[in-house]
């Protein structure tokens, strides 16, 4: 499957945005891995932003980032929500609440718990009518997403806005699924070429396993190993510098995705 970039956009401790991340990605800035702010779901009405969680607000910044970097408006494009297991505050405050004497669930808790629950934040922020899928996929979930927004490019023939964001779970279950760091990264993805074209991609499921592309630099492959959807580092890296370069993405278990990125 043959599929444009025409923008991205990423956030992540030391990585605030593309500008930045992509001299750090191509080797031209050193990586520091500063303490990623809190984003601002600026997009939400005040009700809506009050009730969301980190996790709504990371995918609707990131997602906004990219648009705004393409100059779209931010209703104008079909979207891709993943993510590896969702909102985890959100989970761990249910959870306490069910091992408690008083087992009542706030309504609002129980809303955000839904993995969908950033698409239906993001429907409300841009009022867009456009189709929105929602997936998950452990730690393999960067390359279902990326494989499903390419599928929809080659067969709806539309522009995919693909957003990829994990968090740290709290503790207890922290303790039990780790994610090191936020991450959040997006790709608005088109099948026509136009000046605002950054790259190409081709995708392709490989039939025998390859050796997955890692990160050079300790601290992004720290970030890569240690976040599902930050997986799509090397990806990022290779749309930041080289003109030509292969990208092998974990898929499943034991199985891979072969990206051959093209940048223009």
């Amino acid at each position: 499957m043959k599929l444009l970039v025409e923008s991205v956009a990423i956030l992540a401790p030391g990585l605030t945005g593309w500008a930045d991340g992509r001299a750090i990605l191509a080797g031209e800035k050193t990586y520091e891995a500063s303490p990623l702010a809190p984003p601002v779901a600026d997009l939400l009405p005040a009700v809506e932003r009050r009730r969301t969680g980190s996790m709504v607000k990371l995918a609707l910044a990131v997602g906004h980032q990219a648009l705004a970097s393409a100059g779209r408006p931010v209703d104008s494009v079909a979207t891709v929500f993943v993510s590896s297991g969702g909102d985890g505050d959100v989970i761990n405050d249910i959870c306490a609440t069910l091992a408690g004497s008083d087992r009542q669930v706030s309504p609002t808790r129980f809303h955000n718990s839904v993995h969908n629950a950033p698409s239906g934040y993001w429907g409300i922020a841009t009022h867009s009518h456009h189709p929105s899928t929602s997936l998950c996929g452990y730690d393999w979930s960067f390359a279902i997403g990326l494989m499903e927004a390419a599928a929809q490019v080659q067969v709806d023939r539309q522009e995919v806005l693909l957003i990829a964001y994990d968090a740290p779970y709290p503790e207890p279950i922290g303790g039990v699924r780790r994610v090191v760091e936020p991450f959040g990264a997006a790709l608005l993805f088109t099948r026509d070429r136009s000046d605002r074209t950054m790259a190409e991609l081709e995708v392709k499921m490989d039939a025998r396993p390859q050796e997955i592309s890692r990160m050079n630099d300790v601290a992004l492959e720290r970030l890569r190993n240690g976040n599902p959807c930050a997986r799509a580092l090397p990806l990022l890296a290779a749309l930041a510098g080289a003109q030509r370069k292969q990208v092998t993405l974990e898929r499943d278990a034991g199985q891979t995705l072969s990206v051959c990125v093209r940048t223009f």
